[in-house]
């Protein structure tokens, strides 16, 4: 047998627990086919010294929003930023540059960091005339200049604002430009759907940021119609094209928002009432692409005041929004999993963690046959009582650790002595509830050791500790991001570990993430990233 590729001196983290290390892999068909001495005599087309550096699987972002994400890339990025001035001059910027652009569009912007939101005036002024957004970090409030709101017709008081959203007025009811929720859609509406083409250039220019950050495989977190993700209503087929061009170059598995699914029509035996087209559902595709969990929206975010809480934030009198009620989420729950669907259901506040949990729970008993991984993403507010129901429930936890370092000072602030609820980890884990570590991205950078250094350290971006007795090791860190997202998906048995007969996607790290300090681990260099076996980031030449 002749290998295509044979990496040799190389410190390999496997995320095997029957082998942890190693430190030579063999590559054969775009698959592993043996360590360290079951390989070591073997010819081999290539043979890559890895000179000491440190070999894992490749990361595994269980969370973001890809499009989006690539969509963002060309936008004016407000994340940096540190006051309005700030921003309104960087709308100006744009708009000066780009006067034949019909939107000009600003993402991931702070209140908190800006001193406040932007408002209609300012957007107005700072670009007049022109169609304007600027969309809050977590992706659940838009602030909009008044081209944008007289288009939608939502100038006027008596507009009818949707269930389970909100625009801002001040006293003498004129719109200050603020959005929410499930009000976001009219105003995404304008822009939405976008076009294949764009599409797959956002998705292309995602997929090479991800490798250059040694992902090789995501979840993107909501594709189709939807008030608060989703890019287009064929939104599959982008991918698929991307795919056909050489530019996905990370394997990406989709969640299709709940919008999306309809009454279907089924032999009375089957009980499947709700669902897709030609009864497509989780599991449709290959380990490249394919269709995943049937992603849900309970409430808001922290960030933005609208997660649902049993108790008001600590620095604001209300206690966030339910996006849909218990009963619709319920029962959609329910219909999905009899079609054969796994449960992917936003819940951030305590409240909405109470309603998810009803949900996954009503669905087994509703499915029982459904033998899916039901999952929570974000579970970002967890009591004491709801560490036991996922655990009971075998509910997986899709957390987001770099949310600690990112908006950790702005939580701390609204949740106040629940902060021991907040951003749980290590005793998620210590219950036996399986944890899945994503981004969330756009909402933050997504660079995967940033959060592994976040679940560690647990220190806000000003320092201070966030839960300290939540942090864990940087080897439960690094298994979020690659073994434990593996089984959230059902394919443990080829993804996310190193040894023989799984994919060969692998990240070359230039330092150790686990016996360095841990205040380095974000600065660690990516050298390669493999998918396949193929190098699809090597800037240094690697593997050339």
């Amino acid at each position: 047998m002749k290998l295509d590729t044979l990496i040799t001196n190389a410190r390999v983290l496997t995320m095997d627990p029957a082998r942890p290390t190693a430190s030579v892999i063999g590559i054969w068909g775009g698959r592993i086919v043996g360590l360290d001495a079951e390989v070591a005599d073997l010819a081999a087309a290539r043979t890559i010294d890895a000179c000491g550096m440190t070999v894992l699987p490749g990361f595994h972002d269980a969370h973001n929003h890809m499009a989006t994400f690539g969509r963002s890339l060309l936008n004016v990025d407000a994340a940096p930023l540190r006051s309005l001035d700030e921003l309104y001059r960087a709308i100006r910027e744009r708009a000066a540059a780009h006067p034949e652009h019909e939107w000009i569009v600003a993402d991931s912007y702070d209140q908190h960091q800006l001193g406040g939101h932007p408002t209609r005036a300012g957007l107005d002024a700072a670009a007049p005339g022109r169609n304007v957004i600027v969309n809050h970090r977590t992706t659940h409030m838009l602030v909009a200049s008044t081209p944008v709101f007289a288009r939608v017709g939502a100038l006027a008081s008596d507009w009818s604002v949707p269930d389970g959203g909100f625009i801002e007025r001040d006293a003498a009811g004129e719109a200050t430009g603020l959005v929410g929720e499930q009000a976001m859609a009219p105003f995404r509406d304008l822009s939405r759907p976008y076009g294949v083409e764009v599409l797959v250039d956002a998705i292309s220019r995602a997929s090479d940021r991800f490798l250059s950050e040694g992902i090789t495989s995501v979840g993107e977190a909501g594709i189709g119609a939807s008030a608060v993700v989703g890019s287009s209503p064929i939104e599959l087929l982008p991918y698929q094209i991307a795919r056909e061009r050489g530019g996905l170059g990370v394997r990406v598995q989709l969640m299709v928002s709940m919008e999306n699914l309809h009454p279907v029509v089924s032999a009375p035996q089957d009980l499947i009432d709700l669902g897709l087209d030609l009864g497509l559902r989780t599991g449709l595709g290959d380990d490249v692409l394919g269709i995943g969990a049937l992603k849900m929206f309970t409430d808001g975010a922290i960030s933005s005041r609208t997660a649902a809480l049993t108790a008001p934030f600590c620095d604001h009198g209300g206690t966030g929004v339910m996006q849909f009620d218990a009963e619709t989420l319920t029962r959609l729950g329910s219909s999905a999993a009899r079609a054969g669907w796994q449960l992917a259901v936003h819940a951030i506040g305590d409240q909405a963690n109470d309603v998810a949990l009803d949900v996954i729970a009503a669905a087994r008993a509703a499915a029982p046959a459904n033998t899916r991984r039901h999952r929570i993403e974000h579970a970002s507010i967890v009591r004491d009582d709801q560490v036991r129901r996922f655990a009971d429930a075998g509910v997986v936890a899709s957390i987001q650790p770099q949310f600690v370092s990112a908006i950790g000072d702005t939580v701390l602030a609204a949740v106040g002595d629940r902060s021991a609820w907040t951003y749980r980890h290590g005793s998620l884990l210590a219950a036996g509830v399986a944890v899945v570590c994503g981004s969330d991205r756009p909402v933050v950078s997504g660079n995967p050791l940033r959060a592994v250094q976040d679940a560690v350290l647990r220190r806000t971006s000003t320092g201070r500790e966030f839960s300290p007795s939540e942090a864990v090791d940087a080897l439960t860190a690094l298994r979020g991001y690659t073994r434990d997202p593996a089984f959230a998906v059902h394919r443990e048995d080829r993804l996310g570990v190193l040894r023989s007969g799984a994919h060969a996607d692998l990240v070359v790290l230039d330092g150790d993430p686990i016996d360095g300090a841990p205040e380095r681990i974000a600065a660690i260099p990516v050298v390669a990233t493999a998918v396949a076996g193929e190098f699809r980031f090597d800037p240094s030449g690697l593997a050339a």
